[in-house]
């Protein structure tokens, strides 16, 4: 069931980050597409595996493909690492975590322009994802990951981000 607040206020940023402007999650999606900042947390384990969370049917984006393992709109006045500990704790009831920043990226589709804040942490604790937030997830080995990329499974943010960090990391 969509829970999605659209009316919910987030910042617009220039590239650089800075709040230049607010606008409501239905704009931001909208046919303006202003920049607004997002954070994923990409969770590996001690095997090296990486959790992937599937998207419900119901998203208005990627429905029922497989996805980072958080993502999360940052709220107007909210900063990135409040944001980002929020959105675990939402989607996959993961705390105290030690995320390390990996860096940021402006990403592009039809439906948004997002400033993505992406980081990384190691956890062998328990996830249990949201049902309201998720159709569920489950840790991925590297191997998994290259046999499903572009075969429609996994979001296109997702593989392009897999690639940017994590690839040429190997």
């Amino acid at each position: 069931m969509d829970t999605t607040d659209y009316s919910e206020m987030l910042p617009v940023v220039n590239e650089q980050g800075e709040v230049t402007g607010k606008t409501t999650r239905k704009e931001a999606h909208g046919k303006l597409r202003p920049l607004h900042p997002v954070v994923h947390l990409h969770v590996f384990n001690s095997r090296g595996e990486l959790y992937l969370q599937k998207r419900p049917q119901w998203k208005d984006v990627q429905p029922g493909k497989w996805d980072t393992a958080t993502g999360g709109h940052v709220g107007y006045g909210e900063s990135i690492e409040n944001a980002l500990v929020r959105e675990v704790a939402e989607e996959l009831g993961i705390t105290g975590f030690a995320p390390v920043f990996l860096g940021r990226y402006t990403f592009e589709s039809d439906v948004e322009r997002e400033l993505v804040h992406v980081f990384r942490t190691l956890y062998d604790g328990p996830v249990t994802p949201d049902a309201n937030e998720l159709d569920g997830g489950r840790f991925w080995s590297a191997d998994e990951i290259a046999e499903a990329m572009g075969k429609g499974v996994l979001t296109p943010n997702f593989e392009s981000e897999y690639k940017r960090f994590f690839l040429c990391k190997q």
